[in-house]
């Protein structure tokens, strides 16, 4: 089976988390992925624990199925290597600062000098351009100058971290997996290449349209935990089971909400939610906290009024819902010859490469020899 994207050739010279799971993407979709890498230790990633065989588990997820070539982008001599490969490339993924590329002679314009067409994608925290361009930040401080974090943060005296890395993900590898897609149909439509410029911090603004639209049409905007989503209303809560588990309860159009009502056996002054929410909000937490999580489980399979128990990550790999639709059908395999399930990506399955093979993420350098000049 060959992917949507065969034949499409990407230099990632990307590393860590945003560009490195764009390119997987794209090497799931059939493209061949390059990554261009310092020589002797690689990319930081393949130094993170947990190993799982010489380098972390983490590269071997973000990166299988991709080439490497160890490059030491400083010295003139990587260029007799690099300069066949931009001119022949569809596109180049980079996560520096603004402005290291330009200084090593690989920046949109020296690029382009070589490759018209090139699609060249930037990843950043701020943007290139902007009095915030070249700060340096991680995923917290992103979600936070994006006033997401502010919706829901927990208390001052415990606050709650994301339980996901949003800015990286949502903020940079969707964005910038789109754009490329996008750009690379504007060029067959003969507009030529482009520069994107990917704001991991702007690019979490769409996750607040609720927040935005709330704010700016009626004056009300959300606080920490007050909102509809975001803690402020008993139909949109996580309530403790009898056990210590989580029941996960989203009931909040007006037919599930009664139905909801009806299976926990909820008196009915508490039903009417708006007249005294917090009243019906301790109220369920009470019913709940009654039984066990295996109780409720079994009331909600019933009841079908958008309420589940929280799975562990180990549960939801065996969830028979993901095994039936094949979620983790692909492997990914180690220098020791071990596998594990692939890290899942959204390539559907007619366009991807292999959607049920194994594939290991590369030795660094291992692919100098293919690319080296003749």
């Amino acid at each position: 089976m060959t992917g949507a994207l065969e034949g499409l050739k990407v230099l990632d010279f990307s590393t860590l988390l945003p560009g490195p799971m764009a390119s997987l993407f794209l090497a799931d979709a059939g493209a061949e992925v390059i990554k261009i890498e310092r020589p002797g230790t690689g990319e930081e990633m393949r130094g993170y624990v947990p190993k799982w065989g010489a380098d972390s588990v983490n590269f071997a997820m973000l990166n299988r199925g991709k080439r490497s070539l160890a490059l030491d982008l400083k010295d003139p001599a990587s260029r007799q290597v690099l300069e066949p490969l931009l001119r022949d490339a569809d596109v180049v993924i980079e996560q520096f600062r603004p402005g290291v590329m330009a200084r090593l002679g690989l920046g949109y314009d020296d690029v382009r000098a070589l490759n018209p067409d090139i699609i060249y994608c930037s990843i950043s925290g701020y943007g290139q351009t902007g009095p915030k361009s070249l700060r340096a930040g991680h995923d917290l401080n992103y979600i936070g100058d994006a006033g997401l974090l502010a919706l829901s943060h927990g208390e001052a005296a415990r606050p709650v971290l994301p339980p996901a890395l949003i800015a990286d993900i949502a903020g940079g590898t969707y964005p910038a997996l789109f754009n490329i897609l996008l750009a690379l149909r504007a060029r067959d439509a003969g507009k030529g290449g482009a520069h994107l410029d990917i704001a991991m911090a702007e690019n979490l603004f769409p996750f607040l349209y609720w927040a935005m639209g709330d704010g700016q049409a009626a004056g009300q905007w959300p606080g920490n935990g007050d909102a509809l989503v975001t803690g402020g209303s008993p139909r949109y809560q996580l309530y403790a089971t009898a056990d210590g588990r989580m029941l996960a309860a989203a009931p909040l159009e007006a037919k599930f909400w009664a139905i909801f009502c009806d299976a926990i056996g909820l008196p009915s002054d508490l039903r009417d939610d708006a007249r005294d929410p917090e009243a019906t909000r301790a109220g369920i937490a009470a019913i709940i906290a009654s039984r066990e999580a295996i109780h409720w489980a079994e009331v909600f399979e019933a009841a079908d009024c958008c309420c589940s128990i929280v799975q562990s990550i180990e549960d939801a790999l065996e969830d028979p819902h993901f095994a039936a639709r094949g979620v983790f059908s692909r492997r990914v395999t180690n220098d020791r010859n071990a596998t594990m399930r692939a890290l899942p990506t959204p390539v559907a399955r007619v366009l991807a490469s292999d959607p049920k093979g194994s594939a290991s993420a590369p030795r660094l350098g291992a692919d100098n020899d293919t690319y080296a000049p003749r």
